[in-house]
């Protein structure tokens, strides 16, 4: 066996061997390692920056838009309560003059009614006298019918 071993090592010897690369130094390859691993948080930081930059003028932007909303829906109530109060006082005068028409309308009923009563009244009176003459011009010709001679001096007369 220890032949064995020594025909081995005998016949490495005799085999042609290539050198091999050299191992860089552990410190370099840590010291490398760390300058990757500071870039690499480094280009994260930049990232989270510009992340959190975008996200800050996001917010004051949506602010901004909130505020103006806000403002022109002050502005919308204001507009609207105003064309209330507007519409309230011109019911209200709207209200009042259909009050003082139906009134009027009322008192000019009132005024046609007597003018109507008035009219029958003068319309009665008008029969009476015309039925009292008629009566009168009854009797004078029954009275004077029965004098021929007063009868043709009415004639002349009439």
């Amino acid at each position: 066996m220890t032949q064995h071993i020594r025909r081995a090592r005998d016949s490495r010897d005799n085999v042609l061997s290539f050198a091999r690369p050299s191992e860089p130094d552990p410190g370099a390859s840590a010291l490398d390692l760390v300058y990757q691993a500071a870039d690499v948080f480094s280009d994260m930081e930049a990232r989270a920056r510009e992340t959190e930059a975008r996200a800050q003028s996001m917010c004051k932007a949506a602010s901004e838009r909130m505020l103006a909303a806000e403002a022109r829906s002050e502005a919308a109530d204001r507009a609207r309560r105003k064309i209330i109060t507007e519409a309230e006082c011109k019911l209200q005068d709207a209200s009042r003059a259909l009050s003082q028409a139906q009134i009027q309308i009322t008192a000019a009923e009132d005024r046609a009614t007597a003018a109507e009563v008035r009219a029958q009244v003068a319309e009665a009176k008008a029969r009476q006298a015309l039925e009292t003459l008629s009566l009168v011009e009854e009797a004078l010709r029954n009275r004077f019918c029965t004098n021929s001679t007063a009868n043709s001096k009415l004639s002349a007369v009439a």
